[in-house]
């Protein structure tokens, strides 16, 4: 599958993704924000391309960014290349706070989204027994509700964790409100509750916002589409990792 988005001419540029990995559909959203045009190849990770695997030959994982035949590889590094390379496209903003001490608060609470809240979700849909899955909720559950004293230390009381617009902490917690869908579909499991008495008010109505935002509804698929491959995942189980879930 290839995809040409409308935006300025990023030049040989070409994205190597998962229509479903948070780690893709982050930088996806990057690129859209900087209106920048790029070529999207989806890759089949039970069958990894020879592009893939040599551009990435270290993990042999997604998304890697091809830009004038150069690979950048990992979602973070490529997300800042894209934020500093078009620094200057329509978008203008940065992803990043200009000020030190916000960017690095901003970087630690995405690698917490990334090293605490994603393996504990994932864990939720690899649980042999309900007694493993039950903690595995209790762990998303608990790192969640971090990142929602997390989003009131640093937005500051506007929508979004960077203050009026999209920062890149909310791009990588963003990234996985579609798999936050598939918890509630597949295994009755909300980890951002919108009801009243929620333990999550303020996650709820940046969860809202960030949905509606053009690039999100531009780059993540439905949830049904997610549900699929895990399904797909599920029936390779005996060969299967997290990792190929993701990345």
């Amino acid at each position: 599958m290839e995809k040409e988005p409308k935006g300025d001419d990023g030049g040989d540029l070409k994205l190597l993704g998962l229509t479903v990995s948070p780690f893709v559909i982050r930088v996806r959203m990057v690129l859209q924000m900087k209106a920048v045009s790029y070529r999207y190849i989806e890759q089949d990770l039970f069958i990894k391309s020879d592009l893939l695997v040599t551009s990435n030959p270290v993990h042999k994982k997604v998304p890697v960014l091809i830009h004038g035949g150069r690979p950048v590889c990992e979602s973070s590094a490529i997300m800042e290349y894209v934020d500093e390379v078009w620094a200057a496209s329509t978008t203008g903003a940065s992803i990043l706070p200009a000020d030190p001490y916000e960017r690095a608060t901003a970087r630690f609470w995405a690698a917490y989204a990334d090293s605490k809240l994603l393996p504990a979700w994932v864990g939720i849909m690899w649980a042999a027994t309900e007694e493993e899955r039950t903690e595995k909720v209790d762990e998303t559950l608990a790192a969640i509700g971090r990142l929602e004293e997390a989003f009131g230390e640093c937005s500051n009381g506007k929508a979004f964790f960077a203050g009026d617009s999209v920062g890149y902490l909310d791009l990588v917690l963003g990234s996985q409100l579609l798999w936050f869908g598939v918890l509630r579909k597949m295994f009755g499991v909300v980890v951002i509750d919108d009801d009243a008495g929620s333990k999550t008010p303020l996650l709820a109505s940046w969860a809202k916002q960030f949905v509606e935002t053009d690039m999100a509804k531009e780059v993540v698929p439905d949830v049904d589409t997610a549900v699929e491959y895990l399904k797909k995942l599920q029936a390779h189980r005996p060969g299967s990792t997290v990792t190929q879930l993701l990345s």
